[in-house]
């Protein structure tokens, strides 16, 4: 697939990004050869190739949930410069009609 100027043109409007002339000549090569490389990939052959999830025999590293303790509402307020019942009372940002 080619990547004409035009393209990168568009792109960069879309990202808004200021391109030169030349930038936009120097991405639209240089994004052509890369998708270039990566259309080569499609003409490998990998039917005889076992699907590999991951590279190595690495299970699921992650913990199980646990239920822990929350703090306690006092104690998580204490140093609150302004609280209302068992909440933090901050200053207003929005407009209300």
């Amino acid at each position: 697939m080619s990547i004409t100027k035009e393209d990168v043109e568009r792109m960069s409007i879309l990202a808004r990004l200021e391109l030169s002339e030349d930038e936009q000549s120097l991405f639209a090569e240089q994004l052509s050869e890369i998708s270039r490389i990566i259309d080569s990939l499609a003409e490998v052959d990998t039917e005889d190739m076992d699907e590999m999830i991951f590279p190595s025999e690495l299970g699921n590293v992650f913990r199980e949930d646990t239920v822990l303790p929350s703090a306690d509402p006092e104690e998580a307020l204490s140093n609150a410069p302004d609280r209302e019942d068992r909440f933090f009372k901050v200053p207003r940002i929005l407009e209300v009609d």
